[in-house]
């Protein structure tokens, strides 16, 4: 049986304190004895339980997403620019890039990867669900992707791609990606919206999870928010069991419960930049050898050290 919020039994206290005399009365009373109750004016007492109830029955009644800071406009702005230089330092031909040594194209300021047909990587998928996400706000997209039989990338190797980096395709691609940031950052916000689940249903610590997600989720707005933000879209939420190497994956969940498992004496942001640059480290270290991972070593750990304000 689930276990319920601590505003649910502080609710139905006040509640039970507020409105049981009245309702008691009610009911002992015979019918025609019954007359109306002395006008509330005349007491106080009542009136201000019912009001110190008030807060907890408000609580109780707000869903968990409303724990999660409003973002302001500018906020969203400052987001999608940090991870936009993330990502590409801010160039507009980094935004179709495909890096070497992997082997699919990543695409927008938070470089979705792109699969093609068939192809099987030991990572999560994202750019279809940006064009899907597109195509769900009425946003119109390049021609020749919204012709494509399938969201598949209809380039097979890198050298194919490279060759095509001037064309029109990329070309087009590039603009269109460049003048929607704004979509791109609410993508990568929606699926930061919908990661806590899958966090708690992952984890054999759901409750410990959830606080302190919220925590860091309110921690130093707007920098607690772009932390997780961006760390799920730089390695993911971790809960999927294709994103393993040697059986440990490198997500948000793993972050988190290394922060569980290890507290510290510093910030809280600290202490989460920290712990990812530990998970990352640990993710190189169980990396095959082919994938040279070693190399991206100190840039991760300046992207993550960036989280503290």
């Amino acid at each position: 049986m689930p276990k319920l919020p601590f505003a649910f039994f502080n609710s139905f206290a006040c509640l039970t304190r507020c409105l049981w005399p009245r309702l008691r009365g009610l009911l002992l009373r015979p019918a025609f004895l019954c007359s109306p109750e002395p006008s509330p004016r005349h007491k106080p007492g009542r009136l201000l339980l019912l009001a110190l109830c008030l807060p907890a029955m408000a609580s109780f009644s707000q869903p968990l997403t409303t724990r999660m800071p409003e973002l302001t406009a500018a906020h969203k702005a400052w987001i999608a620019e940090q991870i936009f230089a993330n990502e590409c330092n801010l160039k507009t031909r980094c935004l179709t890039s495909w890096n070497e040594g992997e082997d699919f194209p990543s695409l927008g300021i938070g470089h979705f990867i792109w699969f093609r047909a068939g192809q099987q990587e030991p990572y999560l998928e994202s750019f279809p669900a940006l064009i899907r996400f597109y195509q769900a706000r009425g946003h119109a997209i390049p021609d020749w992707l919204r012709q494509l039989p399938a969201l598949d990338s209809p380039w097979q190797t890198r050298s194919e791609f490279l060759a095509d980096l001037d064309n029109e395709r990329l070309r087009t691609l590039r603009s269109f990606l460049l003048e929607t940031q704004s979509i791109q950052a609410d993508f990568i916000l929606a699926r930061l919206h919908d990661t806590l689940p899958q966090l708690q249903a992952a984890s054999h610590r759901p409750e410990a999870i959830e606080t302190l997600f919220y925590q860091l989720a309110q921690s130093h707005p707007p920098h607690g928010m772009y932390a997780l933000i961006d760390y799920v879209n730089f390695k993911g939420e971790g809960t999927s069991d294709q994103e393993r190497y040697q059986g440990q994956g490198w997500g948000l969940l793993q972050v988190l419960e290394y922060m569980l498992d290890h507290p510290g004496n510093n910030s809280l942001l600290q202490h989460f930049s920290d712990s990812a640059r530990a998970i990352l480290a640990r993710r190189i270290a169980n990396a095959p050898p082919e994938r040279r991972e070693s190399r991206w070593t100190a840039g991760w750990n300046r992207r993550v050290a960036g989280y503290q304000p």
